[in-house]
Parts: structure tokens; sequence; C-alpha cells
């Protein structure tokens, strides 16, 4: 998508250079892909001297970016509303985003994507070198789907009945039966399935999915009984013990590099402060983060059990909770309680979204912003601190 208009934008960013040492750096690269922005922007710390250095390098960097090829042939995500890129659409749900103001910031506009650009697998689709995001199962056709095909779901869960509440989704099982249609097309295209394994193994998968499974199940009482028939243990094992299977049978149809997002801070999301007010003393609803750390361990723990048992893969878990819960004015943020369109109430059609998008951490009441998903795919892809992710970023395990 961006690449052909590479040579076009370096005569743009040429323009721009002036104006470095005087304007807010992120303000001025909006066309370059994020690989570039978290390269520049690691020799630019908003003071001269760095920006010297900035100047420097910004020849080989775009060099960088101006390579066409993929470090891997294709990109296999599945998950919910985090990722889904359209498949909603068509569904009878009120989990739908396929309406403005949503896409505001998107080249196309409304896509289906939950937020006002990207998601965090577009921008890890951009720091992957792919030129073009990768489609949804829903218009994923021919030849296409060897780039990778993109089967997330809004309000999807590892259980088949969370978000029920709000009309159709695609679990994670229907989500894994959509791949095994793309394995058959792509066994039909390369002559066989020991071919399409062969392929897919060198293929990346990212799999982001749990946080319905708490916020549109176990802490909704009044629509599930989840929360009488399981202790809160007892639930995250239930939860850990399907997801291993379906990783398995992942595994079993062609994936050796797979990618899990685990949850985020979802208490902290602008919608479960105005259901639950946040706990005293913190900024957040504490039981859900809480239970979002207990999966999480759990989820690290299934990680190590998957790359001891299967030698010929590699599993590894990205910290979305860490990455989430840092010092969000650091990094320019301003507003962290509200959603820019909808505050904590929700995105309507046709709503007024606030203007200074960048500042804010939360898209809708739910969802993060494209700048908010820029760091979480920038340190998904390259860790910053060692926590980031375990065993391996993402940029090692492509390389692999």
């Amino acid at each position: 998508m961006y690449n052909k208009f590479f040579i076009l934008k370096k005569k743009i960013l040429i323009g721009y250079i002036y104006k470095l040492f005087f304007v807010p750096f992120t303000l001025h690269f909006p066309f370059l892909p994020s690989y570039c922005l978290s390269s520049l922007m690691a020799c630019n710390q908003h003071k001269v001297w760095r920006r010297v250095a900035f100047l420097l390098s910004l020849l080989s960097i775009l060099q960088i970016c101006a390579r066409g090829d993929p470090q891997v042939p294709c990109y296999f995500i599945l998950g919910d509303s985090l990722s889904d890129n359209g498949n909603n659409n068509g569904l009878s749900t009120k989990a739908k985003a396929n309406f403005k103001p949503y896409g505001i910031d998107f080249p196309v506009g409304p896509t289906g994507r939950f937020s006002n650009g990207r998601t965090i697998v577009d921008v890890t689709a951009e720091l992957l070198g792919f030129g073009e995001y990768i489609p949804p199962f829903t218009s994923a056709k021919g030849r296409d789907v060897l780039k990778g095909v993109n089967y997330a779901s809004a309000s999807a869960g590892i259980l088949d009945e969370s978000g029920k509440q709000l009309g159709q989704a695609i679990p994670l099982g229907g989500q894994l039966k959509n791949y095994l249609k793309t394995f058959s097309q792509i066994s039909k295209i390369l002559g066989g399935g020991t071919a399409a394994h062969k392929y897919l193994n060198k293929c990346m998968f990212t799999v982001g999915i749990g946080s319905n499974d708490f916020i549109n199940n176990y802490f909704m009482p009044d629509v599930f009984r989840t929360s009488e028939l399981y202790s809160l243990d007892r639930f995250v094992a239930t939860l850990i013990d399907q997801y291993s299977q379906y990783l398995q049978t992942l595994y079993k149809c062609g994936a050796r590099k797979v990618a899990l997002f685990g949850l985020g801070p979802i208490g902290c999301a602008p919608a479960e402060l105005a259901r639950y007010g946040a706990t005293p003393g913190s900024i957040c609803v504490d039981k859900i983060n809480d239970a979002v750390v207990r999966f999480n361990k759990r989820l690290i723990s299934l990680v190590d059990d998957l790359n001891d048992n299967y030698k010929d893969a590699k599993f590894t878990y990205i910290n979305i909770l860490e990455i989430g819960t840092g010092d969000a004015t650091a990094a320019g943020f301003k507003v962290t309680n509200s959603g820019c369109c909808g505050g904590q109430k929700g995105c309507l059609p046709l709503a007024t979204p606030c203007k200074n998008r960048d500042e804010y951490t939360f898209w809708d009441e739910f969802h993060p912003t494209d700048a908010m998903n820029v760091i979480f795919a920038n340190r998904a892809y390259k860790a910053l601190t060692p926590t980031d992710a375990h065993p391996i970023d993402i940029s090692t395990l492509a390389c692999l």
C-alpha cells in the first residue's frame, strides 16, 4: 500500500527536514510505515543534538523501508476486535465498526477496524515488510490467501458463548475452522498438503484473544452464570486448556512461528471504569486487571510447554499488559480514562471525535487509538525491555 508511493514520499520528506528542529517530531511523518517511524524515533529524543544524529541516519533508514520483500511470505491473524478488520461487517451483531467516525485516519475510511486508524496487526504487518494489509477472511480470494488472512472477529472469545449477548461472532474455534478452509485452498494452489505445510512453516501467526471471556462473560453476571459456576482460577485454567487445544490444532496445520498477544489492561478501559468505577487508590478496575494477570501467567506457562513439546516450532508471548501500563504521559498521551470518540459510553455513528487523537490512549470505550497501537506493535516487534516478550520478540521470530 505504501511501497508504491515511496519515491514520492521521499521527495515530500525532504521538505520537512528544516522543520524538524522546531516542530514536534511525530507530526511530520504520518505517511511513513511504523518500522520507519520506530527507527527514526530511536534517533530522536526531542533534543537538538539528537536530531543531528537523526539526520545522519535518515538515508540508510529510508533505504531499509524501501525494500520490497516481507520478512515472512505470509501472515495469519486470529483474535477479537483488537485485530478484526472487517469480518464482523456482514454479521448480525452490535460489535461492528464499519461506519464513521471509525477509520477517520485510515486511508480508505471505515473498514470494520475498531480504531481511528490502524490496529496492532496492521502495524505489525507493516513492520514485517508487507506492502498491503492482510485481508479479512470474508474478502480473501484466490492466490491472495498465499500472503495471509485475518480471521479475527469482534466480541469473540476462547469460549464459544463469550460475547454472545452482542450478537453473532466468530469465536476462536470458528476462526480455526476458517483457517482450515484456507489451508485447503493453499493445498490446491501449491499442489498438495505437504507443499502447503512446508509453505506455512515459514509464515507468521499472531493470536490475540481472551478479553471477551472476562468482560463479556465472567464479569457479566447479569447475563452469564460463569462466575457462579467457576472460581476465577478455575475459569482461567479452563480458558488456557481450551486455548492450548486450539493452538495445537494450529500447529498440526502448519503454524511454526506463533506470537500470542497477552491480555492488556482491560480493567483500565473507559467502559469498565464507567461500569464499576476505579478501585479506591487505583486508576483502574483492579479486580479485572487481577484476572488479566492470572490469565497471562498461565499463558506464559503454556508458551513454555508448547516450546518444550514442539521443538520444530517457536511460540512466544507478547506482554501487552506491561506495554499498556507504562507512563503514558512520557509517550505524549494526555487522556487515558476516556475514549476519543464517545468518552466512556461508546462511539456512535457519525459522532464527532476529538481532534487531538494522538493524545488519547483509547479511541472508543474499549479500543486503542492508532497512536497506541503503534506503540503496542513496535514493542511487540522489537522488545524495548526484556519483559516485553517471552522468550523472543516478533522480529526475532520472523528470522527463524
